[in-house]
This record gives structure tokens, sequence and C-alpha cells, in this order.
């Protein structure tokens, strides 16, 4: 018998070694994406000198040079036009953000009942974190809370006329309230909505099907300030004598409707990307329609379009700015009112609170951005692979 050599043979595992110092940290980083072709380099040293460039200017503009805090226009104006700044000073005029800050938050709501929408926000903030951190348990529960239970007691709390509270009527709300308020509302109503409206078009009733396809390509085909205006306008002349509804519900009634009708298309596309084979896996372990909808059909097709849902959530919060046509004051429409006050007027004065409210709005779209990428990695399951 031929006898065969096997000293050669590893007789235990390899310890695990950490990757080359040329494939991990800083270096390798900087390697991959800024500079691993030449078209790449070349693109990089543009951006830094555009960044070199702009970024003093914008440093010194918002920081350096910005004036923090003051009674009155004069803090941000120079001595030629009656203020306490040097000829030719150009800064931030933050004092103004800061004198303004609670109405760009509340509007006009009474500032001895400003507690009230802080309770609020406490409590959304509250029951919205373990709502979005995996590992917390009771979903169910947590999702009864933050849908059903907390929009009863924010009504309560921010309308009152009962249990003791004084009301306050919704025309004195504004600011990041009404921003907040709609986009919540919107958010909680479209998709739902939207997923029944998107069921509804793939439907085999013809009926059904004939007055989705009616709602969704009409809201679509008109902008949302038409829709505002119908809805704040034209929805009252239609209205039996002595009927009216409240001019904030009109908006949420307008926007979560425009936001359905574009939810809806985003899902249908999901649905449409499932393969026919898993209709027809539900259809032979005998599930009915909604089970085959709720426990195998839907989960896939929402999570396919993660994208385009946030993205429509996104677009519907910086979408309720259009609730000025209608004499409401979203954040933008507060901060644009206060233009107009003679104690702050000055050159700086608007270019500080657009910044500013370009700032808040950049801060939620972000996070939510932010989010939806975290959950397409969570429930990535390599079927793309």
């Amino acid at each position: 018998m031929q006898e065969h050599d096997l000293s050669w043979v590893r007789t235990e595992m390899a310890l695990a070694e950490r990757a080359p110092t040329s494939e991990r940290g800083p270096v390798a980083w900087v390697r991959k994406n800024l500079i691993a072709t030449t078209g790449d380099t070349i693109l990089t040293i543009l951006g830094i000198v555009i960044v070199a460039m702009i970024l003093p200017q914008v440093i010194n503009w918002a920081f350096l040079s910005a004036q923090w805090t003051g009674p009155d226009r004069t803090v941000c104006t120079t001595v030629a036009q009656g203020g306490i700044q040097q000829d030719g000073w150009s800064g931030a005029c933050w004092a103004f953000v800061n004198a303004k800050f609670g109405q760009f938050m509340f509007g006009t709501y009474p500032i001895e009942e400003r507690w009230r929408p802080i309770l609020v926000a406490i409590l959304f903030v509250a029951l919205l974190a373990p709502m979005l951190i995996p590992r917390v348990p009771r979903k169910g529960l947590n999702a009864l809370l933050l849908f059903v239970a907390l929009p009863i007691v924010a009504f309560i709390l921010l309308v009152g006329d009962m249990f003791g509270l004084p009301h306050v009527e919704t025309a004195r709300w504004g600011g990041l309230l009404v921003t907040l308020s709609l986009s919540f509302v919107g958010i909680a109503v479209s998709l739902p909505l939207g997923t029944m409206l998107a069921l509804g078009r793939r439907s085999k009733m013809p009926i059904v099907k004939m007055l989705c396809i009616i709602f969704i390509e009409t809201v679509r085909g008109i902008p949302l300030i038409t829709v505002l205006f119908f809805v704040s306008v034209m929805l009252p002349l239609f209205l039996p004598a002595g009927v009216t509804f409240d001019k904030f519900l009109r908006a949420l009634i307008g926007v979560s409707l425009f936001a359905a009708a574009y939810m809806a298309e985003v899902v249908r596309g999901g649905l449409q990307a499932i393969p026919k084979g898993q209709y027809e896996g539900a259809d032979s372990l005998g599930l009915g329609y909604w089970q085959k909808m709720g426990l195998i059909v839907l989960p896939q097709a929402l999570k396919l379009v993660i994208p385009g849902i946030v993205n429509t959530f996104i677009g519907m919060f910086k979408d309720t700015s259009l609730v000025l046509i209608i004499s409401m004051f979203d954040l933008l429409g507060v901060v644009k009112q206060n233009f107009s006050d003679a104690n702050w007027a000055t050159p700086q004065t608007a270019r500080s609170g657009l910044v500013f409210a370009a700032f808040v709005f950049w801060l939620f779209c972000f996070g939510m951005s932010r989010y939806s990428m975290y959950t397409e990695r969570r429930l990535d399951t390599g079927h793309k692979r």
C-alpha cells in the first residue's frame, strides 16, 4: 500500500486575524470612497476647494459674527441703520429667533397654557421612542397607545373646554405645533388608507376598483393647494345650513386624503413587485383574502417600498407649509409673519428666521430618512443578492 506524507496537513483551526491595515481604518475609507479612481480624486479636490471657499463665510455669519441676544432690532443693525453694530457688519440675528422662539413653537397659543402642548410633545416622544426600538416588547400595546389613546388625550389637552381646561380655539395654534400635528395625523391616516386604496385598485370587483382609481387619479392630478382650498372654502358650501367644521380639521382631512392618494401608488408598486408564486402559495394553504394579504403579501410589499413610503412622509411634512393658503400658520408661516414686526425689522432678520426654519425642517426630515435606512438594513433578508 502506498504511504502518503500528511505532515503538511493542518491539524488545528487557524485563529481569526484582523484585516490588513490597508483595508481598515480612516486611511482605507478615504482610499475607497474619495480617491479610488482619478475621477474620484478630481471630484474630491474640487469639493474640498468649494467647501474651503464657502464654509469659513458660513461659520463667520452663523457663529462668529452672530448676535445671540438682545431686546430689539438695534442689536442686529449697524450704527448707520440706528443700531449698535459697526458699519459693514453682517451676521446672523439669532436674537430675533430667541425673542420669537415661543411663537415659532406654539403660534399665539396662550402663554399660561403652553404646558399643555409641551405635555403632549413629551407623551408623543415617550410613546414613539419605544415604538421605533425593535427590542422593546409589547409593540401592540405601544401602537394602541400611540395611535388611539394619544390622539384622544392630545385633543383634550390642546383644545380644552373639558375637565376644567380653558378652551383654546385652533385659530390660535401655530408654528411647529401645527406642523407636527398635521404631519402626525397625515402619516397615521395616509399609510393605512393608502394601503386600502392600493388593494382596492388591484381588486377584481369592478365597482371597488373604479372608485379607487377615480379617487387616486383625481387627487394626484391636482395640487395640494387646490385640495386645501376646496376643503376650506368649497366644502362648507355642500354642507347643510348650520353645519360646519373647524378649519384645522379641514386641513387635516385635506392633507391626509392627498397623502393617501400618493401612498396608494407607492404601496401598489410594492404589491406588483411580489412574485405570483407568493399569492399562489398562500392560496394553496387555504388562506382567505385578508389572511393572504395581511400575513404573506403586504409584509413583503411594504418592506420593498420603505424608501417610497418615507419619501411620501417627508414630502407631506414639508408640504404642511401650504396651509398658509387657508390662513393657518405653521412653522414657516409664523416665521414669515414675524418679519413684519417693526421691533425686529432688520436686513438680517429674514435670513436668520428662514435659516432657523430650514434647519428645523431638515432636522425632522433627516431623522426620518436615517431611520428608514436603518429599517431597510434591519429587514433586509438578502433576497436581492
